[in-house]
C-alpha cells in the first residue's frame, strides 16, 4: 500500500464514523495545543524520553471531554469544526498530525478506541518490561527493529534480544545506548528492515508520513497513543499497555 492510498483509505473510514454517528455538520469545535513535558509524560526518573530532550512534541486534540495525542516535528495549536478538519489538504506534518490526534479523540468518544493518552511517570519503564515479555512470549528470539529511539524499550530489548534502532533525530544518530549505535534512519532503515525478523515501530510514523516504508511480509508492532486510531481503523498491531 501506498502512502497516498494509505491516507486516503484512513480518510475515507474517518469520514464514514463521523457521518454514521452525525458529527459532520455538527458545529462542535475540536481544539488543539502543544502539551508540556509533565503535562504529556509526568516527571519520570528517566530524562531520557524523546518527549524531554527530542525534537517531536505532542500536540492533543479535545473533543466533548475526550482526548486524542500525536507526535510530530511541526507543533502548533488548532481549532476547528471536524468538517473543517477533514477537509483541510494534507500538505505538512502539522497537517497530518492535526488529523491524526483529532481522529483519536474522536474514536475515543465514540469508544472505537481507549488507552489515547499517553502514559506518565514510571508508566513507560513497566510498558518496557512487559513488551519483553509479549516478544517472548509471542514471537521467541526474534532478531528486532526499533524504529524510533524509546529508551525504555531499548534498554529492556537490549538485554533480551538482538536489536537494531535507527532514528531521524540528528543529534542522536551515531551515539551508543544501551550497547546499541543509533542508526540513520534515512540511510539505514532499508537495511535493518532485511536483517530483522520483527519491527518495532513508533506510531509517530503515521504523523510523519513514514508509515508506508514498514508495511511489508514481516511482523510490525506499532507503539504509542499517536497511531491508536488508525491501528484500529486500517487494522495494525498497536502494543501500549500502560497509556490512558
Amino acid at each position: 500500500m501506498s502512502s497516498c492510498d494509505f491516507y486516503e483509505e484512513l480518510l475515507e473510514k474517518f469520514k464514514d464514523i463521523v457521518k454514521k454517528n452525525n458529527l459532520l455538520n455538527e458545529e462542535i469545535n475540536i481544539k488543539g495545543r502543544i502539551l508540556t513535558t509533565e503535562e504529556a509524560i509526568g516527571n519520570p526518573v528517566r530524562r531520557d524520553y524523546p518527549i524531554i530532550k527530542g525534537r517531536e512534541k505532542l500536540i492533543q486534540a479535545e473533543f466533548k471531554g475526550e482526548k486524542g495525542q500525536a507526535f510530530t516535528d511541526m507543533p502548533g495549536g488548532f481549532s476547528g469544526t471536524i468538517l473543517e478538519i477533514i477537509n483541510k489538504p494534507i500538505n505538512t506534518n502539522f497537517d497530518r498530525a492535526v488529523l491524526i490526534a483529532t481522529l483519536n479523540a474522536v474514536c475515543k468518544y465514540l469508544k472505537i478506541i481507549d488507552r489515547s493518552v499517553h502514559c506518565k511517570d514510571e508508566e513507560p519503564e513497566g510498558c518496557a518490561k512487559k513488551l519483553v515479555e509479549y516478544i517472548k512470549e509471542n514471537y521467541g528470539n526474534p532478531k528486532i527493529a526499533l524504529i524510533g529511539l524509546q529508551p525504555a524499550m531499548l534498554e529492556r530489548l537490549s538485554q533480551n534480544f538482538n536489536i537494531r534502532v535507527v532514528d531521524l533525530d540528528k543529534g542522536k544518530i551515531g551515539k551508543i545506548k544501551f550497547g546499541v549505535e543509533v542508526e540513520n534512519a534515512e540511510e539505514k532503515t532499508e537495511d535493518v528492515l532485511n536483517w530483522c525478523d520483527i519491527i518495532m515501530a513508533t506510531g509517530s510514523t503515521v504523523a510523519n508520513d513514514t508509515i508506508r516504508k514498514f508495511f511489508n511480509e514481516k511482523p510490525v508492532i506499532f507503539f504509542g497513543t499517536t497511531i491508536a486510531g488508525a491501528a484500529k481503523l486500517m487494522n495494525l498491531h498497536r502494543f501500549c499497555p500502560c497509556s490512558d
